[in-house]
């Protein structure tokens, strides 16, 4: 679904530990693109009190006022970019915050099997709330674009995309109207300026990346207690995006 105005600006929609900063590297690697890092991140650390790895830096070195952070999300863009790709956290958008500049971008989603990604979430926070996974954020966004522009926006599920990185990119390009590149399937290693502060403690492992790594093993992993209690709990809404997932 595209806004059939140039420059692209996609908003991707996803929840954490759902390959979503590779998934910006794929991006950022384009030459005609550039990209900002989960920029609602200070705000929503600030107002929910939330102590996450780096809190008191991110809130320190990043705009923790939502509207300034739309603000730039809209503004002018530099000569010759022709995509301006906002890597966005669906829990970063807070129920307080505005929805109206949503329908001024495009919107897809990037979603994640909830089982795994729970264990990995789990692996960084300990306990923490549906809300955390940023499923129930993602179905609310997905059914705003859906009622106001009558068109399903693309979903990209991670499984599809590690499988095959090249048909799942090209896919997703044509759903929005732009040329694939063939830099999208490979990166140079390391940091980028663009990388949030908070990548010291979250992206160790696409830092070292160079590409879209291996799928992941068919089996699930098995959940127990509270985890299994989310896990029920984010199924259903999985499945709602999951069912229109693009399928190369």
């Amino acid at each position: 679904m595209t806004t059939g105005s140039r420059p692209l600006r996609l908003a991707m929609w996803s929840g954490p530990r759902n390959v979503s900063t590779a998934f910006m590297r794929s991006w950022e690697n384009r030459p005609d693109t550039i990209v900002v890092d989960e920029p609602f991140y200070a705000h929503y650390l600030q107002v929910t009190g939330l102590e996450h790895p780096g809190r008191d830096e991110v809130i320190a070195q990043h705009e923790t006022d939502w509207q300034r952070v739309v603000e730039r999300l809209l503004g002018p863009l530099p000569p010759g970019v022709e995509v301006f790709y906002q890597k966005q956290m669906s829990h970063h958008l807070l129920p307080h915050m505005g929805r109206e500049w949503l329908d001024a971008v495009t919107h897809a989603f990037l979603i994640r099997d909830p089982a795994p990604m729970l264990v990995s979430l789990g692996e960084k926070l300990g306990d923490f709330a549906l809300e955390a996974t940023g499923l129930p954020q993602q179905v609310e966004i997905f059914e705003h674009v859906l009622r106001t522009t009558g068109r399903v926006p693309p979903v990209v599920d991670a499984a599809d995309l590690l499988a095959a990185p090249e048909p799942v990119l090209r896919a997703l390009c044509a759903a929005l109207g732009i040329p694939f590149s063939e830099r999208m399937l490979s990166w140079p290693p390391g940091r980028r300026a663009t990388d949030g502060v908070w990548a010291r403690y979250w992206y160790e492992r696409v830092e070292r990346s160079t590409g879209f790594e291996a799928a992941e093993p068919a089996s699930v992993p098995k959940l127990d207690g509270r985890m299994a209690d989310l896990e029920a709990r984010c199924r259903p809404l999985y499945d709602r995006l999951h069912a229109h997932r693009l399928r190369p």
